[in-house]
């Protein structure tokens, strides 16, 4: 019975998209501190005890052949917020690139896709057809369940942040407020505490004794009962996918070669990310705020070089160092991207959601994010979703690239999403980059910049 209870409750927990890796890290390296150990002092006992990272680095094989870095990660600078600098990206032609945000690091390019191209784009997509953007359980949420093996105190400690005996709203719904795609409001909770009864003192807390009482039941009960509509959906659009390699259609092509130029990265980097996404959101279409990537720990691996890690890792998450997102048409209303926290003092999980102010909910209070861009045809925006390591790689995710796409109020929007994958890991890029490129391992380490790009700052003040 506690086998069952643990995995639902660890299948219950699911957040927007990567932040699964986010939970996972907390739950190993929290598991065992119900008697509200802190982060620091289990840390402090880690290192007398093996920890779950010390069990899971037992099984994995040993290490690939070391590649030597010789490549830096160039980053534009961003100076200040409102700084221009002009761009030579295709030829016969100036844009201007300014500045939105530092915390993220966040540009908007105005005209970086003609009319033509975002006509291309969009009938290229509709003529692939269009899929629902539905965000679903992974399959392997079992086997994620039976890895972090929790017990009932161990995921209300996991849960109670401040550590008073409590759960508050905000508290659960910051790391387990996705069902099956669905969103869970504060309002949904307390339908399910007052059907349940579970909040016996109706405080609108819990306590360890009214949490047991929840299960995985309770959700799938509640949802059943009132059914679900679109409007309820974690993200509530249309997309597909564009290929954009060798034999692309030539306005894919163009589009890529301007965002090597635009992020000035070795061109091998960017043709193996991921093809081009295109999104379409109707009217009342939205996506809740969320990270592109995840944080990555060493019980996590990028999906794109998961295969080449060969690991035993039992967490993923997608490890997008770049996300450039256009405009392909002008929105009649709504549709901004949302940036809630942008250029914030201070990044806190549990103060996304404040007396039933949830900056995460992007169909009711976009418009108390901090930064909202308009879409506008042809407009480029673009952020970096790490940190710089400070050595010329990737370092730490940066909390501050929370967005999300504002709810559509008239009209129709969209938009297209370029990511450039990079493994923060620089071993298992370079190791998965060889393996794609067949290359033998040495003669080239897939990372070399393009004569082109070598020695030239296409990045001028203005």
């Amino acid at each position: 019975m506690r086998t069952t209870w643990r995995r639902s409750m660890c299948y219950w927990f699911r957040s927007p998209e990567v932040s699964i890796a986010l939970l996972a890290h907390r739950c190993l390296h929290r598991a065992g501190s119900g008697n509200g150990v802190s982060g620091q002092e289990h840390a402090t006992q880690s290192r007398d005890a093996p920890s779950s990272n010390q069990r899971l680095e037992s099984r994995r094989p040993p290490s690939k052949p070391v590649f030597l870095r010789d490549v830096s990660l160039s980053r534009v600078e961003g100076i200040r917020v409102g700084h221009v600098q002009s761009l030579s990206l295709v030829p016969g032609k100036v844009h201007e690139m300014r500045t939105l945000s530092l915390k993220p690091l966040l540009f908007e390019i105005p005209g970086f896709l003609s009319e033509d191209e975002c006509r291309v784009v969009m009938q290229l997509a509709q003529l692939k057809g269009l899929m629902e953007s539905q965000l679903m359980v992974q399959e392997d949420q079992e086997e994620l369940a039976r890895e972090l093996n929790l017990s009932p105190e161990e995921i209300f400690n996991l849960l109670d942040n401040n550590q008073d005996g409590q759960l508050q709203i905000h508290e659960i719904l910051t790391h387990s407020r996705v069902r099956d795609g669905i969103w869970l409001t504060p309002e949904n909770l307390r339908e399910i505490y007052a059907g349940l009864n579970v909040d016996k003192d109706g405080n609108g807390l819990l306590s360890l004794e009214e949490f047991r009482l929840l299960s995985n039941d309770a959700f799938q009960r509640f949802l059943l009962q009132r059914g679900v509509e679109r409007s309820q959906l974690v993200r509530n659009s249309r997309h597909t996918w564009l290929y954009q390699g060798k034999g692309a259609h030539q306005v894919l092509q163009d589009i890529k070669a301007r965002v090597t130029r635009l992020t000035r990265l070795p061109p091998t980097l960017v043709d193996l990310s991921e093809p081009l996404q295109v999104v379409c959101y109707q009217e009342g279409g939205h996506y809740h705020a969320h990270h592109d990537s995840g944080p990555v720990y060493p019980e996590t691996a990028c999906t794109h070089t998961r295969l080449a890690a060969n690991t035993s890792t039992p967490f993923e998450t997608s490890c997008r160092y770049i996300t450039v997102l256009f405009y392909l048409n002008s929105v009649d209303g709504g549709g901004e991207t949302a940036f809630p926290v942008a250029d914030n003092r201070t990044y806190d999980e549990v103060s996304l959601i404040q007396n039933d102010v949830d900056l995460l909910d992007t169909r009711r209070n976009c418009d108390k994010s901090n930064l909202r861009v308009k879409p506008a045809k042809g407009t480029a925006v673009f952020w970096y979703n790490y940190l710089s390591d400070g050595k010329g790689w990737v370092g730490e995710q940066d909390e501050y690239a929370l967005h999300g796409g504002c709810m559509v109020t008239r009209g129709t929007k969209w938009v297209a999403n370029k990511w450039i994958n990079i493994d923060p890991d620089y071993q298992r890029q370079a190791h998965y980059q060889q393996l794609v490129s067949q290359q033998p391992e040495d003669e080239d380490d897939g990372l070399t910049l393009s004569p082109d790009m070598q020695g030239t700052d296409i990045h001028q003040d203005l």
